[in-house]
């Protein structure tokens, strides 16, 4: 996938132009909700999330291990819409890339990003395959910096990785945080970036980060979800994206510990399956 992937400025470039076209001409006859709505999608053991802009722009975050997805979409999409705007790899582990081949199959897709770190498993040779077999999308790799947006003043800001992604050493560190960012509202939405790559954000931006609604780093693994990065975030909700009985232990109990310490609120796709929060630009609200 990276040989054709271009800079990072004409990514950047291109992707407000493909945006605005979206905006004009895919959603043209869709309802205008001036609402943000994030899914975090019941995919079992790994993460899937669904975001809606407020003039109807998709994107999806990661697909899951396995076709779980492909249940999921259209229960929060609807059966008729077969369109995604945007699909992001976070990174190339298996419970974060699996179902995305069968999204990619199913829906068409207008831009595919990744961080540009190399899976070893057979279900990023297919998500490769799959990327390159699909006619018209576009490929790319996000970087600390990089703003993507989201339709009616919605957008999402790319805080990791940073340029040294050859010189990371596990997949984990080089997952893709954004922050996703409507009106006064805000979404911090991690991959499996280790506690190490969220301190370094933490340096970079301080109380600036600070959100509404936190996932869980690394589906509430104990390398994930440090102090300094959850006091930084301040979120009202922390979701954990999970498997019931995962062979992991996830959430752990220390990082369960935490986060209500906080006086956050936590919910987990384990209790709840899939967890839909709504935005209108001043305050969010769980469905």
């Amino acid at each position: 996938m990276k040989t054709r992937i271009p800079s990072a400025a004409l990514v950047l470039a291109s992707l407000v132009l493909v945006v605005l076209n979206v905006a004009v001409f895919t959603h043209l006859y869709q309802p205008q909700t001036a609402n943000l709505t994030v899914s975090f999608l019941d995919v079992g053991q790994g993460d899937a999330i669904l975001i809606e802009g407020p003039t109807g722009i998709e994107m999806l975050i990661d697909g899951g291990k396995d076709r779980s997805v492909l249940r999921e979409l259209p229960r929060v999409m609807g059966p008729l819409d077969r369109s995604i705007d945007v699909v992001v790899a976070t990174h190339p582990d298996a419970d974060h890339i699996g179902g995305l081949p069968g999204v990619l199959s199913r829906y068409s897709v207008g831009w595919f990003f990744e961080p540009g770190k190399e899976g070893e498993s057979s279900m990023y040779e297919s998500l490769v395959v799959a990327v390159d077999r699909e006619r018209g999308i576009e490929e790319g790799m996000l970087r600390n910096g990089m703003r993507i947006h989201l339709g009616g003043g919605a957008y999402a800001d790319i805080l990791h990785p940073e340029e040294n992604v050859a010189q990371l050493r596990e997949t984990n560190d080089a997952s893709i945080m954004m922050r996703v960012v409507y009106g006064e509202t805000e979404f911090m939405l991690t991959g499996d970036a280790p506690s190490w790559v969220e301190d370094r954000v933490v340096r970079r931006y301080g109380s600036i980060i600070q959100s509404d609604v936190l996932k869980a780093g690394h589906h509430g693994s104990k390398t994930s979800t440090s102090p300094a990065f959850l006091a930084a975030v301040d979120p009202g909700v922390v979701v954990v994206s999970a498997g019931k009985d995962n062979s992991y232990g996830h959430p752990h109990q220390d990082v369960v510990a935490r986060i209500l310490e906080s006086g956050a609120t936590l919910v987990s796709t384990i209790t709840e399956g899939t967890i839909t929060f709504v935005s209108d630009g001043k305050e969010v609200v769980q469905k």
